[in-house]
């Protein structure tokens, strides 16, 4: 049994004999970033400040030489030799460490999906070197000065290839949403600076999670709950999602595939008006606006971890509500207005 020390919090994880350094973390709850579990992508590479390990076969491309020489290591691979090994991650108080913020990064537009009559899907590729970025963070797009960078959130966990993922909603006075909504065509390169934001929870969260939100704030909440699914988290996880009608519920295929494939994981639909068109196969669902209802749906929040996402008000009327359930841990996402496009305004609470 070897011990993980994590710098600078001086947080200490298990590790069995045969373990990898990123799955002992994972199994307490620390959300290291990783994709390919395989050595190949470089995403969970981290400095070594002590101790000794076995690096396993690791490609070049993800830990080149020069990574080695300096003492960095790619924890998907490496099982610890030495009593303890301590390595630099996240922050005094254990928070991640924040990937800093590149400008003019150059994407691709390879997908565009209509996903409701007012939001559509856009995925982006990567033409050189990806972004990096914590689930729940978001990133800045645009084409100054004729249409403002604005921020939106990525609707993905981050994945090998780089791809980023989001939800736009058309805005009739967006000068930016309309064009990427309207305008915005496949195959067209877009420059994206990012990221931005904290709105990624405590990664030890070993508690019941619940998540609200409303129209396009699926975006960031999507994101955590891909990766933390993805990444074995096995306490309960209920999403809420707040929308008018049946026909705004989207993506419905997502959804139903981590219904099936995560037991753990729940859905739930609240509709603020009536329609007698499209349904939805989400069950349960409930009528009326979330901080109205949900007390209904979930007496008590006490020792559950909540994340709002959605309009300003949306997330300021369910963070009032849930306060008066908890206590708890309240992680809040409002989009705010501004000259008519909405961004993302990150606070931790």
């Amino acid at each position: 049994m070897s011990v993980i020390r994590l710098y600078p919090s001086g947080n200490e994880v298990p590790c069995p004999d045969g373990m990898t350094v990123l799955a002992a973390l994972e199994a307490e709850g620390w959300a290291l970033p990783n994709n390919c579990r395989a050595g190949t992508c470089g995403e969970c590479k981290v400095k070594v400040r002590s101790g000794s390990f076995d690096q396993g076969f690791v490609l070049d491309m993800a830990l080149s030489k020069e990574d080695r020489e300096q003492g960095y290591g790619a924890m998907c691979m490496a099982k610890p030799l030495s009593e303890y090994l301590e390595i630099e991650w996240g922050t005094e108080d254990a928070k991640p460490t924040l990937f800093p913020p590149r400008e003019q990064i150059a994407y691709v537009v390879v997908e565009r999906i209509e996903r409701t009559p007012s939001i559509i899907e856009l995925r982006l590729r990567p033409i050189g070197e990806s972004l990096r970025f914590w689930p729940g963070q978001h990133m800045q797009l645009g084409a100054p000065p004729e249409h403002p960078l604005r921020n939106y959130s990525m609707a993905n966990a981050p994945r090998p290839d780089g791809e980023l993922t989001f939800y736009i909603t058309r805005e009739p006075f967006g000068q930016t949403s309309s064009w990427l909504t309207d305008s915005v065509a496949i195959g067209e390169t877009l420059m994206v600076n990012g990221p931005y934001g904290s709105f990624i929870g405590d990664p030890a969260i070993a508690t019941p999670v619940l998540l609200l939100a409303g129209g396009s704030g699926l975006a960031p909440i999507m994101s955590l709950t891909e990766a933390a699914l993805r990444r074995g988290f096995a306490h309960p996880v209920t999403l809420v999602f707040s929308v008018r009608t049946p026909a705004d519920v989207y993506p419905l295929g997502q959804l139903e595939y981590l219904k099936r494939r995560y037991p753990n994981f729940e859905l739930q639909v609240s509709y603020t008006r009536h329609d007698h068109g499209k349904t939805c196969t989400a069950e349960p669902h409930h009528h009326g606006r979330i901080p109205e209802i949900l007390e209904t749906i979930t007496p008590s929040l006490a020792g559950t971890a909540v994340f709002i996402a959605g309009s300003d008000h949306f997330v300021s009327d369910c963070a009032r509500v849930v306060n008066s359930l908890g206590p708890g841990m309240v992680y809040t996402e409002p989009f705010t207005d501004q000259q008519g496009d909405f961004f993302s305004l990150s606070i931790l609470g």
